[in-house]
């Protein structure tokens, strides 16, 4: 019977998994075989004769998997009372990873249980192999729902935290076309994709289309696609399993299934490479990913919301982004203006910073001046929405004025210029043509562009307005 119920000698030690097992069965033989081969291959392993206790253990987060016989009645064999218990402990906690012990008579149930939320299913008599695979593959479940879990948590405490800041104001008709098109399209299913500058508000955006969208109570999940290396793509929005490469040391819910039944914002769509681009595309069009390390697909439900600051001319080009893709994200297209050119909004914009910073830093209330507010609109706003947003902030935070005044803000490329001399304007003219190179080889992609030239993202957006960039 070696490998079988109660035949341990085939089985090797291995180091014991930090998990809780609870085995609830009412034959005390079952009991007996599960302590002792469990033990030996998990840290807690408690056996009950009676589901009684479960509520409690369950309210209690007090273990990580449960393996549950279908019937306790003496004489019964329908599996209803397995069934019933399966729906109290899911009621309780929708999360709670359940494995059934059936007759090879039941299969049939089992499988109709698993509909209705059990993770797995082992007959009697059980092989000790089998039953270990399956609850080690439980685990590993509860390990990922928990780990989806606290990133929806993080996530969300993010988008309080962050809500401060997050109203979108305008009253230009460029942005009341915005304001229009989000009302239409977030409670629909549409994939969305936002151009503009960085700066332009593109995140806001997405936010908003995914606090009016019917998943606006699931998981809002950002990904800086500009940010991932090639070697980290996969692992990151797919997942991987442990052991897939050196460094995975555990199971990995990949980003896309963590945002699962809410939206996933993808950042920088434009910096994915032609290869990568061919990935996700299969991942959105098929609905699943399969983690490094597997060859098991697994189903995603997410609502795509891309965003680039490549202009729609660079997104057309073939050789730049695959127009597969870009059919498949662009439903629905929002064209963020940059500041620039919706000034009428500066106003609004300054008075609504002013009074939040103000609020936000415990100063006294201030008042912008007439020179202060003449100087800001007048400014070229190379970091659009966002550098406004910091300079006034800065200026709320250093001023000892209740009236700001054109000093108190460090805007870039301000003060009247000094006289240049030959030198001078040759180098200026080398170094506008270095600059206008870097950000046509990046698309315009500050980041990038910046770091191919050894500058800030600061130093690079002020040499943009001085050269005109």
């Amino acid at each position: 019977m070696s490998g079988h119920l109660f035949g341990f000698g085939q089985l090797a030690q291995t180091a014991l998994q930090p998990a809780r097992i609870v085995v609830v069965d009412d034959e005390d033989d079952i009991l007996l075989a599960a302590r002792l081969l469990l033990k030996r291959h998990f840290e807690s392993v408690e056996t009950l004769r009676d589901p009684g206790p479960l509520a409690d253990l369950v309210r209690r987060n007090a273990f990580d998997v449960l393996l549950l016989d279908m019937n306790f009645a003496t004489g019964a064999d329908t599996g209803v009372e397995g069934l019933e218990l399966l729906s109290q402990i899911l009621a309780l906690d929708p999360q709670a990873v359940v494995v059934l012990i059936t007759a090879h008579a039941d299969v049939a149930l089992a499988v109709e249980a698993m509909k209705k939320g059990a993770a797995d299913f082992v007959t009697k008599p059980w092989e000790n192999e089998r039953l270990l695979a399956t609850l080690l593959a439980a685990w590993n479940l509860r390990r990922s729902r928990q780990e989806v879990s606290e990133f929806r948590a993080r996530s969300q405490g993010l988008a309080e935290a962050t809500r401060i800041g997050g109203e979108m104001i305008g009253t230009s008709p460029s942005m009341l076309r915005v304001f229009q098109t989000i009302r239409r399209a977030a409670p629909t299913e549409a994939n969305v994709l936002i151009l503009g500058e960085n700066g332009t508000g593109k995140e806001l955006v997405a936010r908003e289309i995914h606090r009016r969208s019917a998943r606006a109570e699931e998981a809002f999940v950002r990904v800086d696609l500009g940010t991932l290396s090639a070697q980290l793509f996969e692992s990151e929005l797919f997942g991987h399993r442990r052991g897939a490469f050196t460094d995975a040391r555990q199971d990995r819910v990949g980003l896309l299934r963590a945002a699962s039944g809410g939206t996933v914002f993808l950042d920088e769509i434009g910096n994915v490479s032609w290869h990568l681009q061919g990935k996700l595309l299969t991942a959105l069009e098929r609905r699943e990913v399969t983690p490094v390390g597997s060859d098991k697909p697994e189903p995603i439900d997410v609502r795509p919301i891309c965003a680039t600051n490549l202009p729609a001319e660079r997104l057309a080009d073939e050789n730049v982004f695959r127009q597969d893709l870009l059919y498949r994200i662009n439903t629905v297209e929002i064209a963020l203006p940059p500041l620039r050119e919706r000034r009428e909004d500066i106003p609004l914009l300054l008075e609504h910073f002013v009074s939040m910073y103000a609020e936000k830093y415990n100063v006294p209330a201030k008042r912008l001046g007439a020179a202060a507010l003449e100087r800001l609109m007048a400014h070229a706003w190379p970091g659009n929405v966002r550098e406004l947003r910091h300079a006034v902030e800065r200026a709320v935070i250093l001023s000892e004025h209740a009236m700001l005044e054109p000093g108190d803000f460090s805007l870039s490329g301000s003060g009247p210029p000094a006289p240049a001399s030959p030198e001078s304007s040759k180098l200026d003219a080398v170094e506008k043509e270095a600059i206008a190179r870097a950000l046509e080889a990046h698309g315009r992609n500050i980041s990038r562009a910046a770091e191919s030239l050894g500058l800030t993202r600061a130093s690079l957006y002020r040499r943009m307005e001085k050269y005109g960039l």
